[in-house]
């Protein structure tokens, strides 16, 4: 494909960056966003603005999501006036955000019916990486589907991986934040319990750094525990969603997860605390005073 049309809906911190680099590359994208700002800044860039998902999916040859969760997805899909309504055979509809692969299986098999092809393709790196198009991009559906879209997922992604049949990214996605977010929890909670304990926390880190306990979310935890800046650039809210999006995937797989479902109650308690906003590292805060 050369210069499709492109309809992108959510301009969040990474769909934003994500279109800001499209248009610096040429393309000249139809978007929706309940964040009028973000759009007008698309618009004044030589963008578009679509009244409702049905248009701007009759518009397109691409559609890309970059949502928050599964039911916005399946509401912006199945609505009334939604891209199942709007889209073209031969479209194809690219999945960004971090949703439940069942969903998606759902959806990919619905589009089909209408002759339109679907790939997951979650992402990794951060919201700075996407205004340059250096996004790790985990894709996943039908290969013809993949191939044909692969051009413009080049011009968004520096590391493009292609894990297979439609839900594959999602659920690698899954498996990958349920990791990381895993390893957040753990070693802020260590912060917290040398603190309680009178172990000094930067020399914890020193101790602990040079070992391959090392990474870089030990540093992310560092950086908040002991120096209080607080720089990873992801939720509370979000790693909460992310955690029970991969239980939800663990159960129907018939088999339980029982690290995930205490990352998964911790996450869930600091954001009940009124957390949510917060960086992950600063669950630290939570720890710090959790009492038995």
């Amino acid at each position: 494909m050369t210069k499709p049309v492109i309809g992108f809906i959510g301009l969040g911190l990474m769909g934003g960056n994500m279109v800001e680099n499209l248009q610096k590359k040429g393309f000249e994208p139809i978007v929706m966003d309940l964040n009028k700002d973000a759009v007008a800044a698309v618009v004044a860039r030589g963008g578009k603005e679509a009244s409702s998902a049905k248009e701007l999916a009759a518009a397109s040859d691409i559609i890309m999501l970059a949502l928050t969760t599964s039911a916005i997805v399946e509401k912006v899909v199945y609505g009334e006036d939604g891209i199942l309504a709007g889209i073209k055979e031969g479209a194809v509809l690219i999945d960004f955000g971090t949703s439940i692969p069942a969903s998606t299986r759902k959806i990919g098999a619905d589009l089909a019916k209408k002759g339109a092809g679907m790939i997951d393709a979650p992402l990794g790196r951060t919201p700075a990486h996407a205004k340059d198009g250096l996004l790790n991009i985990m894709a996943a559906g039908d290969k013809e589907t993949f191939d044909k879209v692969k051009p413009i997922l080049d011009q968004q992604g520096e590391n493009i991986f292609y894990l297979g049949a439609l839900g594959a990214g999602h659920t690698t996605k899954l498996i990958n934040n349920f990791m990381g977010m895993t390893t957040v929890c753990t070693m802020s909670q260590a912060f917290a319990v040398a603190d309680r304990a009178g172990v000094d926390r930067q020399q914890l880190f020193d101790i602990m750094s040079t070992g391959p306990s090392n990474s870089p979310f030990m540093q992310f935890c560092k950086n908040y525990a002991v120096d209080g800046v607080s720089d990873l650039g992801f939720s509370i809210a979000n790693a909460n969603k992310d955690l029970g999006y991969f239980l939800e995937m663990v159960k129907d797989l018939g088999t339980r997860a029982e690290i995930a479902e205490g990352t998964s109650h911790n996450l869930q308690a600091a954001f009940d605390e009124g957390m949510g906003n917060g960086n992950v590292p600063e669950i630290f805060d939570y720890f710090l005073k959790l009492e038995k």
